[in-house]
């Protein structure tokens, strides 16, 4: 059985450390861990592939700029014949504190467009999704301008765990489902 985990973020040295960019640190993360050998998709991003509680799990960074993710997870999912139920996205979260993990089944993008535009290429919203809180945003500050500035110091402190726990997670939902991994984690 094969799955596809994606993490969503831009591509390029000016968008590295931003909050908007924290899905792809979440799927670095776990690739570091799990030894994944990152080559290039299609020039629509980078990805690898490793075995994870007994499965094949692939790897993606979209390196389509966050509102077109949905190209390159549907180009990756369609040529490995990955359903969208065997998809899990990990992504940013401005309604939720630094530091929060939320992990999900199904729903809307929430305002999300990466999230967004992965439902529209795969055609439902029934893809699982870990949430990292980046937020709140600070009331006089313009979304755009927040998302893509970078974490302060605390926030890096509190980020580090979090990215640890994000990989347990997702090693959670691989080895014993999304219902387990959501009670541990939520």
């Amino acid at each position: 059985m094969q799955y596809l985990l994606v993490g969503l973020g831009n591509p390029g040295a000016e968008y590295e450390r931003t909050r908007h960019n924290v899905g792809f640190r979440m799927v670095e993360a776990a690739g570091q861990k799990w030894g994944v050998q990152w080559q290039p998709w299609q020039k629509l991003g980078v990805y690898g592939k490793v075995s994870v509680a007994g499965k094949d799990v692939f790897l993606l960074k979209p390196y389509t700029y966050m509102n077109l993710s949905g190209q390159a997870v549907s180009s990756l999912a369609r040529f490995y014949k990955i359903p969208p139920e065997r998809v899990i996205v990990c992504f940013d979260d401005v309604s939720l504190a630094v530091g929060k993990l939320r992990l999900r089944g199904s729903g809307s993008a929430g305002g999300q467009k990466g999230m967004k535009s992965i439902i529209e290429q795969l055609g439902t919203d029934n893809i699982a999704r870990l949430r990292c809180g980046i937020g709140p945003k600070p009331e006089k500050f313009d979304l755009a301008n927040f998302v893509l500035g970078k974490f302060s110091r605390e926030e890096e402190t509190l980020l580090a765990p979090t990215l640890e726990r994000a990989v347990l997670a997702l090693e959670t939902y691989f080895k014993d489902g999304l219902e387990k991994a959501m009670n541990g984690f939520n």
